[in-house]
């Protein structure tokens, strides 16, 4: 175990490091399902790269090619976000609430920020209240799955508000974080929708006009070939690498990605969601959430304990208030009847961590945010992910489950 954990005069060999996240990867389902899934895996994994990180035990770090590795599993973790939203649900007047919810929820986190912290620069400010108001879907799809929440009128409000809590921060990150000024970003953006567009039209294109090239697409969907795949590995790269050109998030790149490809799978092409899935939750995205957790400085959360409480507080206050008055106060045609699940549908709303991680990091690369608050920060929103949904299924224990209507 010495042997592994040296690596070297210069710190951790590279395989040394996937060894360690390796193992984690294997060992963090089965001690989350040991636990009855009350400890999701995303949260070991972060406890878990914390401890091996430098921070600690400095058994394992991000040197030598392992960053890049990491930098894929974000793409994948968003890309699989991308696939996974339905464009319905940000359309019509429930989506339309949910988006001036979301609005603001963000103004109202940065008024609050800016009240708590008025000494720290206004884009700290700004990047705090990003990740507060964001919500982890694709974290939250499985406990509702789990829970049978899914086809419910809740479960159905926790996707609408999740699509939006996962779309709104990422469009404003790069909007809001990026080194260009907010009109020259807004333009930016605007041609990259363009590029992405181009993106999916131009296959579509190509399946319509040589309808061979899908029956040859399924021919080569397995063996060594794997092309389907092979191309919506491409997609993702083409679009994250268009990100980056035009001085946006990667991230953008990646979820415009899944959503590209969630149209040409549904245009009757080879599926691939299943495929994508094995690499992504089987190497990329462990690699992903362990590494983001080598980052976390345990002796800065450790000094700042009214910092993390008051992050985990506020986040609860700006992503979940909000989505609990909408439904108490706001018609929109779908509102949940029961104060017990409007309570639910605010923790889960207010559960995020893959966006804050995402945002910390622009932030801590631009100097927008110090190390040590974003790992504050981190650690804060792995709480919302331990504890929220925890909070949310003890409410709902016991409680009848009504199904949704199938038009909706």
């Amino acid at each position: 175990m010495e042997l592994l954990a040296a690596g070297g005069v210069d710190g951790p060999s590279p395989i040394g490091s996937l060894f360690w996240v390796a193992l984690v990867a294997v060992v963090a389902p089965l001690l989350s399902r040991a636990l009855r899934g009350y400890v999701p895996d995303v949260v070991i994994l972060l406890v878990a790269g914390t401890v091996l990180g430098p921070f600690a035990l400095g058994w394992a770090s991000a040197d030598g090619g392992v960053d890049l590795i990491e930098e894929l599993g974000l793409g994948m973790l968003f890309l699989l976000a991308g696939y996974e939203l339905d464009p319905k649900l940000l359309r019509g007047h429930s989506g339309r609430v949910a988006w001036l919810v979301w609005l603001a929820g963000l103004v109202f986190g940065f008024g609050l920020v800016t009240v708590l912290a008025s000494g720290e620069p206004t884009t700290n400010h700004i990047a705090v209240a990003i990740a507060m108001t964001s919500t982890a879907l694709g974290t939250l799809l499985p406990i509702v799955k789990q829970a049978g929440l899914l086809d419910t009128p809740l479960g159905r409000a926790v996707l609408a508000h999740g699509a939006v809590g996962e779309l709104g921060p990422i469009v404003a990150m790069s909007v809001l974080l990026s080194s260009h000024s907010v009109g020259a970003a807004l333009v930016v953006l605007a041609l990259f929708v363009v590029a992405t567009l181009l993106a999916g039209v131009i296959p579509l294109r190509l399946f319509a006009r040589v309808p061979d090239l899908g029956a040859a697409l399924a021919r080569m969907d397995g063996g060594t070939s794997q092309l389907p795949v092979r191309g919506a590995i491409l997609l993702l790269l083409v679009l994250m690498v268009v990100a980056e050109r035009f001085d946006l998030d990667v991230v953008l790149g990646a979820f415009a990605a899944g959503m590209v490809l969630r149209r040409l799978i549904a245009a009757g092409h080879p599926r691939v969601d299943e495929q994508l899935e094995t690499i992504g939750y089987g190497l990329l995205i462990p690699v992903f959430f362990v590494v983001s957790g080598m980052g976390i400085d345990l002796a800065a959360v450790a000094d700042e304990p009214l910092m993390w409480a008051g992050f985990v507080a506020a986040i609860a206050v700006a992503r979940g208030v909000p989505v609990w008055l909408s439904e108490r106060f706001v018609p929109h045609g779908r509102n949940l009847e029961s104060p017990r699940e409007r309570v639910q549908l605010a923790l889960f709303a207010a559960t995020g961590l893959p966006i804050i991680v995402a945002v910390t990091q622009v932030a801590v690369s631009t100097d927008m945010m110090t190390a040590e608050t974003a790992s504050v920060l981190i650690a804060a929103g792995a709480t919302t992910v331990l504890l929220f949904p925890l909070v949310a299924r003890l409410i709902g224990r016991g409680a009848p489950v009504s199904v949704a209507p199938a038009h909706e």
